[in-house]
């Protein structure tokens, strides 16, 4: 696909649609995105820009270079498009060799189950699926003369979405069930969790307006949702805090009078 756009562009006939193609060019790669293969500028020459597994958003595609935004940090500059492989539908990473699948699959954001599928970068239409276990796991994808596809000729599949949507409900053959698409940190929730319950916000609580009296009815029990101790406790505190000042009073004194006694005994 970038050797059929560079022949496009290239010689003279890139002068006479120069304007068009670079107006239709930036519309159509709008929402492209690209993963980084290599340091881009190697660290041998400078701290790199963009690195290794490092997502890409093209703004514009020019001859032999992609004007990007990282979709990591941020930043907007060229890359040179040797550095760079497009993906498509998220897992679909277009001339990734072996080697570049394995550098990818092994980066600290893929978990076991993270997956691409790599289209071959000198033959167009030839595919392997790259699976990351205890190490990584590379499978042939065969191909049929009615364009089905297979891994094991057991089970065949209309296209590489139904492939893909199979092998990420069961293993069946595989090292491992695919997880995720390499370079996502989406994780699957599993579907036998049960769901919390969620958290609703209460306005404050009036304790002065509290009927101890209806804490502790039995006729209140079954609707009550705070247990039969905690009720009693409640309704003891209100108690103590709504006598009458008078009998307040003259508990203190005998409070008072009993730790006198204490006192002296000492």
């Amino acid at each position: 696909m970038g050797n059929m756009v560079r022949g496009m562009i290239n010689g003279d006939k890139r002068g006479m649609y120069e304007d068009n193609y670079e107006d239709n060019a930036e519309k159509k790669v709008e929402e492209d995105i690209l993963v980084v293969i290599e340091d881009y500028p190697p660290p041998a020459i400078t701290d790199p820009i963009f690195r290794l597994g490092e997502k890409l958003r093209v703004i514009k595609q020019e001859v032999y270079w992609w004007k990007v935004c990282s979709l990591n940090t941020g930043k907007i500059n060229y890359i040179p498009d040797i550095h760079v492989a497009k993906i498509y539908h998220g897992w679909l990473f277009e001339g990734v060799e072996r080697q570049k699948a394995e550098e990818l699959l092994l980066l600290p954001v893929n978990r076991v189950g993270s997956f691409l599928v790599r289209e071959s970068s000198k033959e167009r239409g030839v595919y392997s699926l790259s699976v990351k276990h205890s190490n990584i796991k590379h499978y042939r994808i065969f191909r049929m003369d009615n364009s089905w596809y297979y891994i094991s000729p057991r089970l065949t599949f209309q296209c590489l979405e139904d492939m893909i949507n199979h092998y990420s409900d069961s293993a069946d053959g595989l090292c491992c069930m695919l997880t995720s698409p390499c370079l996502t940190t989406t994780t699957i929730a599993p579907t036998d969790t049960a769901i919390a319950p969620p958290v609703v916000m209460r306005r404050t609580f009036d304790w002065n307006k509290v009927d101890r009296t209806q804490l502790v009815s039995p006729e209140s029990c079954n609707d009550n949702m705070m247990s039969y101790g905690v009720r009693n406790s409640i309704a003891s505190h209100l108690f103590f805090s709504q006598e009458p000042s008078d009998a307040r009073e003259e508990r203190k004194k005998k409070s008072k009078s009993v730790y006198g006694v204490s006192h002296n005994t000492d």
